[in-house]
């Protein structure tokens, strides 16, 4: 099958690639998709890109939100509504324009998963048989 757009840059398809990533009912911002695309300081890419890509595609545009969590529309307009619908159908909160990337954020610090302290040990019976 022959793709829409051969001329398609790489980098527009890495961007996009990471958009479909986005897990249900987590967000990422620009600066995010950015870098796990290979293309670190690109953000204002990955809105071009989204602003470029066609609806058939199916991507969660709505999973990607400015760097501190805010939806980029502005308050009221109606895409600012409609990306607060999808959202909200998710399961993510969105309260004054602004999601809880804390609680919500796509997992961003992969070194931390991998390599940051361990968990601390699991109590033994005995010792809680003491207490």
């Amino acid at each position: 099958m022959k793709s829409v757009r051969p001329d398609l840059p790489p980098a527009h398809r890495a961007i996009r690639a990471m958009i479909a990533a986005i897990p249900r009912g987590r967000v990422a911002n620009y600066g995010e998709i950015a870098r796990r695309a290979g293309l670190p300081g690109r953000a204002r890419l990955v809105g071009t890109v989204l602003r470029e890509a066609p609806a058939t595609l199916g991507l969660p545009w709505f999973r990607v939100l400015r760097a501190d969590g805010r939806i980029a529309f502005p308050p009221g307009s109606k895409a600012f509504r409609e990306q607060v619908r999808h959202l909200a159908g998710e399961g993510v909160l969105v309260r004054g324009g602004r999601v809880d990337l804390a609680v919500h954020g796509w997992e961003r610090d992969v070194d931390h998963l991998l390599w940051g302290p361990p968990a601390p040990p699991a109590r033994r019976r005995r010792e809680r048989a003491k207490t």
